[in-house]
């Protein structure tokens, strides 16, 4: 239980690499990007 652990958090980092222990962090998409500026409501 250590760096040189390859199933612990530490020792994935340690290593670089990703797992269950440390996933990858996904970028979320802004609200801002999914609402069309361009499109108007018809008045």
């Amino acid at each position: 239980m250590g760096k040189g652990d390859k199933k612990t958090k530490r020792g994935k980092i340690h290593r670089g690499t990703f797992g269950a222990r440390r996933p990858r962090i996904k970028k979320r998409i802004k609200p801002e990007a999914k609402i069309d500026i361009t499109k108007k409501a018809k008045a």
